[in-house]
């Protein structure tokens, strides 16, 4: 019986966010984790909402909203797995489930089907919401000298200020 005790010993042991050592410290990497899930939460809320219009959107500008909203959703599809991989690289679980969503989200989903003119009003106000939320975090990833985060949450900012323009255009 002492043996079996001895070759569990042997196991390594899978590092935890507390073990993580990569000179970022664990308060630190924890705030930025939870920043970086609410931006994930923010953005693939939006990302729904977004295709959800894509596939409803009706009326004289439906072939510009059409194609506007699938260009801006297939880009956040592809940001929701480099925002989740961020989280997991820094030794935390992203959040994966809708009930996560809804409760980490500032992003509101959803509900009926708007007239055109008001699902773009939405996405440019929910647009420039995920940019809140990704500059809070910034700073997070800034006074932590967390660079890798703090690149993605400045592209995040970048894309998401210009579909909020492009939007806030189409209103103009």
């Amino acid at each position: 019986m002492g043996k079996k005790k001895d070759a569990v010993k042997l196991v390594p042991a899978v590092p935890s966010a507390g073990t993580l050592d990569i000179g970022i410290p664990e308060p630190q990497l924890k705030a930025i984790t939870e920043g970086l899930a609410r931006v994930l939460a923010d953005t693939y809320t939006l990302y729904l909402k977004t295709h959800n219009y894509h596939w409803n959107v009706t009326g004289p500008q439906f072939s510009t909203l059409h194609a506007m909203f699938m260009t801006q959703y297939t880009e956040m599809w592809a940001a929701i797995d480099t925002i989740a991989e961020r989280i997991r690289a820094l030794g935390a679980f992203a959040p994966g489930s809708y009930s996560d969503f809804a409760r980490l989200a500032t992003v509101r989903e959803a509900t009926g089907v708007p007239a055109a003119d008001a699902m773009v009003a939405e996405l440019a106000a929910d647009q420039a919401t995920v940019v809140r939320t990704a500059r809070e975090v910034f700073a997070l990833a800034e006074a932590a000298d967390d660079q890798p985060t703090a690149d993605l949450l400045t592209e995040r900012m970048q894309v998401h200020e210009k579909f909020a323009w492009m939007l806030r255009a189409m209103l103009a």
